[in-house]
């Protein structure tokens, strides 16, 4: 078993989320990869991924909300916080959607969605899963060459839920209505929208 990394920084209201995963034997990560609903898609249907939820990291406010957020005061990230069974799913198959979704050596963007809370992130809840990002962080950068990404690579910091309406947000339907697949192995192009 991976060890634990203290991950508070001496401030209650920030210290690790006291959630655990609904089974001691699954593990939590978070991953900033710009907007969280398309991120949280790719992620869904990952086989051995348990739960998606998408919310607040990383930022100096407790209870953020997606206003809040988007003011771009509270340093949060938007994220999606996952749960998976390491056994189904090795760290390393994450990793790989997480590089493979966003482009890393965006500063503070994906796309047309601008602000720090759009920014690139993995934040590890055990040593392993550290170790394990700095070493594809290294084999990403040596793919990209001359393109230096900004990925930040930390401790997770408490998580907090976004709002009900952006949980799921693609699978019920986006903007547009039309429901997209969740389905576990499904490879259908994610339309970040809806």
């Amino acid at each position: 078993m991976a060890s634990t990394v203290d991950i508070t920084d001496n401030n209650p209201a920030l210290d690790a989320d006291p959630d655990l995963p609904d089974n001691p034997a699954h593990e939590f990560v978070q991953f900033g990869a710009g907007c969280f609903w398309g991120a949280e898609l790719a992620f869904q249907r990952v086989e051995g991924v348990v739960k998606t939820e998408v919310g607040y990291s990383q930022g100096h406010i407790p209870d953020p909300n997606y206003r809040l957020v988007c003011a771009g005061t509270t340093n949060h990230v938007e994220v999606v916080r996952i749960q998976f069974d390491p056994e189904v799913c090795p760290f390393t198959n994450l990793l790989s959607v997480f590089w493979g979704r966003h482009d890393p050596t965006t500063l503070n963007r994906q796309g047309r969605d601008v602000g720090s809370q759009y920014r690139s992130g993995i934040y590890y809840y055990n040593e392993n899963q550290a170790r394990l990002a700095r070493e594809s962080l290294e084999a990403k950068q040596l793919e990209l060459k001359d393109k230096k990404i900004v990925t930040e690579i930390l401790p997770a910091k408490r998580f907090y839920r976004a709002e009900e309406y952006h949980q799921k947000y693609l699978e019920k339907g986006g903007r547009s209505g039309s429901k997209q697949s969740a389905e576990k192995g499904c490879t259908d192009p994610i339309r970040c929208y809806g």
